[in-house]
């Protein structure tokens, strides 16, 4: 029987840029990725040839883009909540949390992968939905959910919380690549990120996840092989 894990990020890209290796592994080993994103990508116009575009109109090029990437990936679902591009702080809490916690009460996970507090680069919608996702499955009301992990970030290894797992992307970088390619739309910040796509840029090398919560434990200090290690 398959598992399921759900990606919680803040815009399209996100899962290609932090954890494409890793969904593309969980489809091959026949578990159930699936992908919730808060926007649309709808402000993202300083990241390629798109600023003559509406703020609609690149959100509905975005969400085809993101569509083509997850056939890539393998992803079994892709859900968009729809919020502004830029600002998830505003958004009310109380509703941000319901969707987030509908979105998993329909999936069932027993993992869940977000960003870390810091949003890994301060980004205001990665730090919110950090939050958000962080208080869905805090809330008691997603008993599915046993292990939440954080992308790794230097705040967290600052704070003493080390990757409890780094997977190479060397064996996949030709799908993560080709992945990437897909959101063309914002190409300037994906070539900013990791160059001209030929190859891994070293310091790229590694998708790395801090385990944050288990089963009511934060941070346990473990070296994992994989996401279900210790799944009941």
């Amino acid at each position: 029987m398959s598992r399921t894990t759900a990606f919680i990020f803040a815009h399209p890209d996100d899962e290609s840029f932090l954890c494409a290796c890793l969904i593309k592994q969980l489809a091959e080993q026949g578990e159930k990725p699936v992908l919730l994103l808060a926007t649309r990508g709808d402000a993202g116009k300083k990241n390629g040839d798109v600023g003559h575009l509406t703020n609609e109109e690149l959100g509905a090029q975005r969400e085809q883009e993101m569509m083509k990437a997850a056939s890539i990936l393998g992803l079994s679902q892709v859900e968009h909540l729809g919020y502004p591009d830029g600002k998830l702080k505003e958004i009310e809490e109380g509703e941000f949390i319901e969707r987030v916690i509908h979105f998993i009460l329909e999936h069932k996970p027993e993992v869940v992968v977000t960003f870390p507090e810091d949003g890994g680069n301060f980004h205001p919608d990665h730090m919110t939905i950090s939050k958000i996702a962080t208080s869905a499955v805090l809330s008691g009301r997603c008993p599915s959910v046993q292990k939440l992990y954080y992308i790794s970030s230097n705040t967290l290894k600052e704070n003493g919380h080390h990757p409890s797992i780094a997977l190479d992307t060397e064996p996949y970088w030709s799908m993560k690549a080709e992945a990437l390619h897909a959101h063309e739309s914002q190409i300037y910040a994906i070539r900013r990120y990791f160059g001209d796509l030929e190859s891994f840029p070293e310091n790229r090398r590694y998708e790395s996840f801090v385990l944050a919560w288990e089963r009511g434990a934060w941070y346990p200090p473990r070296l994992e092989k994989s996401i279900y290690d210790g799944i009941i």
